[in-house]
């Protein structure tokens, strides 16, 4: 029987500085919920890539004195290399907006918008945030700036460009919403974009003079101008499913979204906007979550506030950032995050719960068992599907560990490591029962840990396998 499909992706971010532990965030919760649903028999389409045309990576070029796409080439670079450096599934789509066929994706989806109506030619002046590659309101703007980006000025922009005719789409977005009242996750996110549509929409500006920033993709029939930010990036949730060779997306689209909050409006009403009047399927379902703060402030290369993903890394190892970001870092508020947290909950959770748990037992099994304790795979618990389904990778992870917890308390209720020492031998058989349950029990743990730690989930079971103690799952770092 053919499995049923589920496509998933991330945002694609700019290359226009190395990767930051915000984009480490969104990726391991996506694989995550990709490793979820393959574990539940899906066929899985997994997406992420980047988005590498704009003023800000040809700006960015600029300064490195380099060519724009030898800039580009290294920085996503980084970017896939870093995806095998957290652990993610190796089938990942890693799609580039400079890949040629992306490219041509783009200029079919802006072909079907304009031959609806909606793209037109005008000069305005507007209020632009280059931080958020987004036109402002006087509404939005604190003390003439963006929240969101402070440190940035905000930049008064009069040309002629293409505008996309977002303010015909209102009526249509909110009946969208009316109809899929779980659209957007979490429900605040999905009531803050609605009160935003209902507010009323403004047209956009979807390009750019090729003669002030020739770094994007060609209007089609214009040479003059080039593609701005959402016709080009946004266009990659379906372009890396063959679109438009595939008319059907290879029965992947549409799917589920993940996306930061400063990304609530592109996603859920922008692209939502865009394709309808391209006549193409809205996604299933967006998921926004929080920012990664230090110190209370976002998270940002632009405020030169980062954690590298990959110090974590190198100092903890690539299981211990995933779990670190499964469940200490809110999926859907903002959380701050430094290296003591970090240090704090390996030591804490893994060093001292997981690890020592797996390594007791084992140790138990090994020198009082005969041979290896027989296992079988058996379906994950209903309440912890439940709990992804509902992208709480947080509750899912504690309902792991509650059961780590109740393993701990049943050594020290039952005492099986003196029950084997003891001249009876019905104590010496109820050690060993005590212990095989044990066993079992660390083998149940790994099933369902293997969504968020693979690796360390094929340690514990390959120990139980073999009936030995493995090498110290996570070691003591002071």
């Amino acid at each position: 029987m053919e499995k049923e499909k589920f496509y998933l992706t991330t945002t694609l971010p700019y290359v226009n500085a190395k990767p930051h532990i915000g984009f480490a965030l969104e990726i391991v919760q996506a694989d995550v919920i990709a490793r979820y649903q393959t574990l539940v028999g899906k066929d899985v389409f997994f997406n992420t890539g980047t988005d590498e045309h704009g003023q800000k990576v040809y700006e960015k070029a600029l300064e490195a004195g380099t060519d724009t796409q030898r800039y580009t080439d290294e920085l996503s670079l980084d970017f896939k290399n870093l995806l095998g450096e957290l652990g993610v599934l190796p089938e990942i789509h890693f799609i580039r907006t400079t890949n040629p066929h992306h490219k041509e994706a783009a200029q079919e989806m802006w072909r079907r918008c304009d031959a609806n109506g909606d793209i037109y030619k005008a000069k305005q002046i507007i209020k632009y945030c280059k931080g958020c590659e987004l036109e402002k309101t006087d509404s939005e703007l604190i003390d003439g700036k963006c929240h969101l980006h402070p440190n940035l000025e905000i930049e008064i922009r009069e040309e002629e460009n293409y505008f996309f005719r977002f303010s015909k789409y209102g009526e249509k977005l909110l009946a969208f919403y009316a109809e899929h009242p779980d659209f957007v996750v979490p429900d605040y996110r999905f009531n803050e974009i609605k009160k935003f549509v209902e507010g009323g929409l403004q047209d956009f500006s979807v390009s750019r003079l090729k003669e002030k920033m020739s770094w994007g993709v060609p209007v089609p029939g214009d040479d003059d101008h080039v593609m701005y930010v959402w016709f080009d990036a946004l266009t990659n949730y379906i372009s890396t499913t063959g679109w438009p060779e595939k008319e059907d997306f290879g029965g992947y689209w549409p799917g589920i979204q993940f996306a930061g909050k400063d990304n609530l409006r592109q996603q859920s009403a922008i692209w939502a906007a865009m394709l309808l009047s391209a006549g193409l399927p809205l996604p299933k379902q967006i998921v926004i979550h929080g920012f990664i703060t230090s110190g209370g402030a976002k998270m940002s290369k632009s405020l030169g506030n980062v954690i590298d993903p990959l110090t974590v890394k190198e100092k903890y190892g690539t299981e211990a950032l995933r779990y670190f970001l499964a469940r200490h870092v809110h999926p859907f508020e903002d959380t701050d995050v430094t290296m003591e947290k970090v240090h704090e909950a390996y030591t804490a959770n893994l060093v001292n719960g997981l690890g020592n748990l797996v390594s007791r037992v084992m140790k138990m099994a090994e020198d009082n068992l005969e041979g290896p304790v027989s296992v079988e795979d058996t379906p994950i618990e209903k309440d912890f599907r439940t709990q992804l389904d509902a992208y709480r990778l947080d509750a899912a992870f504690d309902l792991i560990y509650f059961h780590i917890q109740k393993g701990d308390e049943l050594i020290q209720e039952t005492t099986p490591f003196k029950k084997v020492k003891s001249d009876n031998p019905t104590e010496v058989a109820e050690g060993k029962e005590v212990i095989e349950k044990l066993v079992k029990h660390i083998y149940r743990i790994a099933e369902h840990l293997v969504v968020f730690m693979p690796e360390t989930a094929e340690k514990i079971k390959e120990a139980v396998r073999e009936n030995k103690k493995p090498e110290n799952l996570f070691v003591r770092i002071d």
